[in-house]
């Protein structure tokens, strides 16, 4: 399955556990949400963009 968490700010490496995972903190009720979606249609994807303070900054 292909899926766009690679591009995601919520993205997270845990070293400790050597997983990646998503760092969007979610209720109980939010998180069987969050699951029953697909994740190429994630509703908390967030572009990860590393020149956004750079273009604030200007």
């Amino acid at each position: 399955m292909h899926s766009n968490c690679d591009m995601c700010s919520n993205l997270y490496y845990d070293e400790e556990n050597d997983i990646e995972t998503c760092d969007v903190e979610l209720d109980e009720d939010e998180m069987a949400k969050f699951m029953s979606y697909s994740f190429d249609n994630c509703p908390y994807f967030q572009m990860y963009d590393e020149y956004k303070i750079v273009r604030k900054q200007n």
